[in-house]
């Protein structure tokens, strides 16, 4: 079996997700600016507990309502996702695609915002921050830990061992731009590097990974 795994943010997307539903939260007036800058600056910096921040992004949910959020979500989509996705990486993802490799997309923004982004892009398969439902509707509240660094490795695991399958057993790769990926980018047989920060760049250079400039 070959499987094809993909990042989101700063991979797929050239930006991040959360970022920009932050940004669009600020203007909408649901998010203060003030706490929007620092829990982004904390992100950034490494110095912000992940899933607080999953906690952060999801809350609009519980203060506004499922029907308000996706409301919102679509014009996150609309303006700024769907403009934002990178040529190179979609031209890869199509490619998986045509050689008829199962696709999955992993990433540590949570399932409200990222759902319509994997059924948009075609790819079946959604690994992400879990976000606990009522029914149909997301509440607003965290279902499991941040789907980041070692968690990320972790649930791929998960998901393939329901599949009676493990990494060792299969052909995969995955493609991402951070060095938070490196616990899954090591685990699997093709780990490519997309438009990577410079710690990843300098770490796939160095073991001889394909890279992905931009």
């Amino acid at each position: 079996m070959k499987i094809a795994l993909f990042d989101l943010d700063g991979t797929l997307l050239e930006g991040d997700t959360d970022f920009l539903w932050g940004d669009l939260l600020t203007r909408e007036g649901a998010f203060d600016p003030e706490t929007t800058a620092s829990f982004q600056e904390g992100y950034l910096a490494g110095d912000l507990n992940a899933d607080d921040f999953v906690e952060r992004i999801l809350s609009p949910l519980k203060l506004y309502g499922h029907e308000t959020c996706v409301a919102w979500r679509n014009t996150l989509m609309a303006e700024h996702i769907l403009p934002a996705l990178r040529p190179s990486a979609l031209d890869r993802l199509e490619w998986h695609r045509e050689r008829g490799d199962e696709l999955v997309l992993a990433t540590a923004t949570n399932e409200f915002l990222t759902q319509p982004v994997a059924s948009y892009l075609g790819i079946p398969h959604l690994i992400a921050s879990p976000a606990a439902r009522q029914g149909a509707d997301f509440t607003g509240e965290r279902a499991g830990p941040a789907c980041f660094r070692e968690e990320k490795l972790r649930y791929v695991e998960s998901w393939l061992a329901t599949r009676g399958l493990n990494l060792k057993s299969v052909e995969a790769w995955f493609y991402s731009d951070s060095i938070h990926d490196l616990p899954l980018l090591d685990a699997v047989h093709h780990p490519v590097a997309v438009a990577p920060d410079e710690k990843l760049a300098d770490h796939a250079t160095a073991n001889g990974w394909e890279l992905i400039p931009s």
